[in-house]
């Protein structure tokens, strides 16, 4: 199959892409490069079945090129991570809905299938936990520009159904919850690789908040296994899908973690909100995925424990760091549980 993956050099499209590879498709990455690496595509990049090209899902002619050559599409191309949002929230906002919008339109051609990569941000701050796809969503005020995301998010959501319902477009949505793994950078904002990098140097672990914000964490491959279960599933087609681990830990007890599996001496820091990020940030205090729905349909959930996410984390930062010597920890080791 020729499978085309927007932002497939970013973090989660690159494990996505080795696991497409392996399993014998012909993939294309379309990625501008501006939050993915291309040495998160070192271990497939020269396989001739591997096309990388460098561009952005806002040049309209570009993506349906590459769409109508495509038998499916794998869309996570995005603008991500809280600092990015807050700091360039109308960038932000283009990226994602105009984006999206031009992958759709160009699916239409042909009726390719399109998987559609959301967030949990979508729901808000709603109360009811844990969170169902169908639940009702609750947005925070238009002053607090860090909703921008979820709401640009949604709409991408309500594009792709109505392309369902309207022209039949076979979609899938995914809303993401907290992946983290190998490869995720922390330059965003990203709190699990934030962590244990400063832990690793002994440096302290800055948490925004008091820190009983808690969040759910699943592992890059985990949520792999479940997109290519999805793809193969024709079920899926048209329905909205949580993808996430459901086990709860609050920010503070994760960096007490981090620091334990570490062996480090690093101490926790507590900062105020309004130190780091300009007007306009509010925080979830909680995000509990139901993955019911994920499990019926194609039988797999997300298993993989915290300690074994945190363990690989761990590898990597070893192994990188062994290769170039300590990065520089700074003012972005910093988290909100933001990921």
């Amino acid at each position: 199959m020729r499978i085309l993956v927007t932002g497939g050099a970013g973090f989660i499209g690159s494990h996505l892409t080795e696991r497409l590879i392996a399993e014998g498709h012909d993939v294309s990455i379309l990625d501008d490069l501006s939050t993915g690496m291309i040495e998160n595509l070192d271990a497939v990049i020269a396989d001739p079945r591997v096309r990388f090209v460098e561009g952005s899902v806002l040049d309209k002619p570009l993506v349906e090129q590459l769409v109508c050559e495509a038998d499916l599409v794998f869309h996570l191309a995005a603008a991500v991570g809280v600092k990015v949002i807050m700091e360039q929230p109308s960038r932000s906002m283009m990226t994602n809905i105009n984006g999206t919008e031009n992958v759709l339109t160009a699916a239409l051609i042909d009726k390719t299938p399109v998987f559609i990569a959301s967030t949990s941000e979508v729901y808000g701050k709603a109360a009811k936990i844990p969170f169902h796809e169908d639940d009702d969503l609750t947005i925070g005020a238009t002053r607090n520009l860090r909703w921008s995301y979820a709401c640009a998010k949604t709409l991408d959501e309500f594009l792709a159904l109505a392309y369902a319902r309207e022209a039949d477009l076979p979609v899938v949505v995914l809303r993401f919850f907290n992946t983290t793994g190998p490869r995720q950078t922390g330059r965003y904002g990203m709190v699990l690789p934030n962590f244990v990098q400063a832990a690793l140097e002994g440096a302290p672990l800055l948490i925004h908040g008091d820190g009983q914000q808690s969040r759910c964490f699943g592992h890059a491959l985990d949520v792999v296994e479940a997109l290519v279960r999805l793809m193969n599933t024709p079920d899926a087609i048209g329905q909205v899908f949580n993808i996430g681990n459901d086990r709860e830990i609050t920010i503070e007890a994760l960096a007490k973690q981090v620091i334990e599996a570490t062996g480090s001496s690093s101490e926790i820091r507590f900062i105020p909100y309004e130190e780091v990020y300009p007007h306009g940030f509010e925080d979830m205090m909680r995000r509990v995925p139901d993955v019911q729905r994920l499990k019926s349909v194609t039988g797999f959930r997300p298993e993989r424990s915290l300690a074994t996410i945190i363990e690989d984390i761990i590898a990597e930062k070893r192994s990188n760091s062994a290769k170039t010597g300590p990065s520089q920890i700074g003012a972005d080791i910093t988290a909100t549980g933001r990921t």
